[in-house]
């Protein structure tokens, strides 16, 4: 007995040091497809109800967890009704109660012929302090180690001696982490004292990955909305440019067809004279059309860009401007350049060359 109080510390001090999961455990097939709904108790407000009275109601329908329920008849029978609340329904239906509540779960496997169990029962789990620590910061769950989902669960730690418990957290996946185990008899106060130093150390860890895991929720929802937001409010501005351009093109064809031939003729023929500083710069489409304009000899290149963009006319998209002979482009480079400066003066080819 001696030689299991120090190996409870010993585990205990370990966890401490190290202020890390003990270790994962996969949980058996059977028991992770068997989460349904909660049976039986279910609230803690019937915490003291001995096990003799629920067998006075006719459930409407059969009591799946059977299992549960002869683990608590059992242990009321021998140890009475006063104890810490084990929820009477499936271990995975308890583990997501304790999920829920932002709790550890509590773990224990009764096996009644062990020779520790009946003091480590009556002495240490029904003792005061430990039922209040218990009900007040785990949820817990208790079966037979010889039956059922007990079975299961005791195959699954294989403790090597009685009473055996654990402290339980959800982890992803097929698999739970095992935070604390105690086998074999311990007092009331030791327990508590490995308990209320693995809920110390244990749940900061837990929390705070739960808290960033909620953080990245909330990240994940805000960038969403900024993401969303930005749509919108691109759509907008794109609505409005294309209604902006369909006037513009509407006003370009107005005034194009206002253009008399004389007109034309007339700028035509005064194609680079008079002006000294005037610069003359013949455009040409790639359809064919040809557009004449008179510009100063200090207008920029981009004034020609902004004259071939006031026209409005369709088809053109991004394009740059090239001379034919010698082939020289007058692209984002050249827009701050003077038409004099730029070889463009006195008079100046362009063909508009689509990107």
């Amino acid at each position: 007995m001696a030689a299991m109080l120090r190996e409870n510390r010993r585990s205990a001090g370990e966890a401490s040091r190290n202020g890390i999961v003990q270790r994962m455990v996969n949980l058996p097939r059977n028991i992770i497809g068997g989460f349904s709904r909660a049976m039986g108790i279910g609230r803690r407000n019937q915490h003291h109800l001995p096990y003799s009275s629920f067998l006075l109601q006719e459930p409407e329908e059969p009591i799946v967890g059977a299992e549960e329920w002869a683990f608590l008849g059992s242990f009321e029978q021998q140890y009475g009704s006063y104890h810490p609340f084990f929820y009477a329904c499936q271990f995975m239906e308890t583990l997501k109660l304790a999920e829920d509540d932002h709790k550890f779960m509590f773990l224990y496997l009764h096996s009644p012929e062990r020779p520790f169990t009946p003091s480590f029962c009556r002495d240490t789990l029904c003792s005061e302090l430990v039922v209040q620590f218990l009900d007040a910061n785990f949820v817990c769950w208790g079966a037979l180690a010889s039956r059922g989902e007990g079975l299961q669960m005791a195959a699954t730690f294989r403790p090597t001696s009685f009473p055996f418990c654990a402290v339980i957290a959800p982890a992803p996946g097929d698999s739970i982490a095992v935070l604390q185990q105690m086998q074999g008899p311990i007092s009331p106060a030791e327990l508590v004292e490995i308990l209320q130093r693995t809920v110390e150390e244990q749940g900061l860890a837990f929390g705070g990955a739960r808290a960033k895991q909620e953080e990245k929720i909330k990240a994940d929802r805000r960038l969403r909305e900024e993401q969303d937001a930005a749509y919108l409010a691109s759509l907008k501005i794109d609505k409005e440019k294309e209604k902006l351009k369909i006037n513009h093109k509407q006003y370009g064809k107005v005034k194009e067809s206002a253009i008399t031939k004389e007109t034309q003729h007339k700028e035509v023929a005064n194609f680079g004279v008079k002006d000294p500083q005037a610069t003359q710069i013949l455009i040409r489409f790639p359809n064919g059309e040809r557009r004449e304009q008179s510009f100063a000899s200090t207008d920029k290149v981009q004034s020609i860009y902004r004259y071939i963009d006031s026209l409005g006319l369709p088809g053109i998209g991004n394009y740059r401007l090239v001379s034919s002979f010698p082939r020289k482009v007058y692209g984002v480079d050249q827009m701050g350049m003077t038409l004099k400066d730029s070889g463009l003066h006195p008079r100046g080819s362009l063909f508009l060359e689509p990107l």
